[in-house]
């Protein structure tokens, strides 16, 4: 999606982290912009602060609520029109061993970063398809690549959502239709979700890695990693080690798997 000016774009998670960066960098490119979030203070606050930048509305729902998906889905239908972008970037981490999930956390985890993304965007698809003109952006997480310890459920979200958005792009491809999908995994940001982690690997700034995002959207980028080289090295070295070789490097030489061990996430 090379120009966004007037684009209708909808982002899940809107209200807060780079969800919120994310729509302000979308105005200044003259995109009207739908947030959802399921905080209606937090769409109220987002709306006051960027009313002078452009066209703006929010919607209360909770994703991991088909009901509500649908419901509002058809609303935006009728008030709005078609859905030209879509980024699906709602999501939650539990950071537990896995024995210590309760059921709940498991199916909440797995509604929202994993079935939301695709139900809503079987919600705009079909708009989308009709015009021959859209684009869905995923943001998954390099922990879809990497596994990790006190993760486990959210690393399974993420790797779901990983397979289903670059199966949903080939699908596009093979249909012919000029509907983009990216795929985004970023490492670790910095607003709060994630409070805790210590990592060798530099965390991310929430205003950079949302820019990068944008910009693979305006690229019709098919799948990237923040940064650049966790995607490739984590191929390459899982191709070319033995597991416990990987593990090691992983583990020990990078850290990786004593990221979470301090983990306390966003305060609510």
């Amino acid at each position: 999606m090379k120009n966004l000016d007037n684009k209708v774009v909808l982002i899940t998670g809107g209200a807060s982290g780079i969800g919120k960066i994310m729509v302000r960098l979308l105005l200044e490119r003259h995109a009207k912009i739908i947030i959802w979030d399921i905080n209606q203070q937090g769409i109220d606050q987002t709306i006051t602060e960027f009313s002078n930048k452009g066209e703006l509305v929010g919607y209360q729902v909770d994703v991991s609520n088909l009901e509500q998906i649908q419901d509002t889905a058809k609303k935006v239908k009728a008030e709005i029109g078609v859905v030209d972008v879509l980024i699906n970037n709602a999501g939650i981490i539990v950071g537990k061993y896995f024995h210590e999930h309760s059921t709940n956390e498991i199916l909440a985890t797995a509604a929202i970063n994993a079935n939301a993304p695709m139900l809503i965007a079987h919600e705009f698809l079909q708009g989308m398809l009709d015009q021959n003109s859209g684009h869905i952006c995923n943001i998954s997480s390099s922990g879809g690549i990497v596994s990790n310890p006190k993760m486990s459920v959210y690393a399974a979200s993420k790797w779901s959502l990983i397979g289903w958005s670059d199966s949903l792009r080939l699908e596009m491809k093979q249909l012919d239709k000029k509907v983009n999908v990216t795929t985004i995994m970023p490492y670790y940001i910095n607003t709060g979700m994630f409070d805790g982690v210590q990592s060798k690997i530099p965390i991310l700034e929430p205003e950079a890695a949302a820019l990068t995002i944008i910009k693979a959207i305006e690229k019709n980028k098919k799948m990237i990693s923040i940064p650049g080289y966790i995607y490739r090295f984590t191929r390459f070295g899982q191709a070319i080690m033995s597991i416990n070789v990987f593990d090691w490097f992983a583990g020990d030489v990078l850290g990786i798997y004593k990221t979470m061990e301090h983990f306390r996430g966003r305060k609510k």
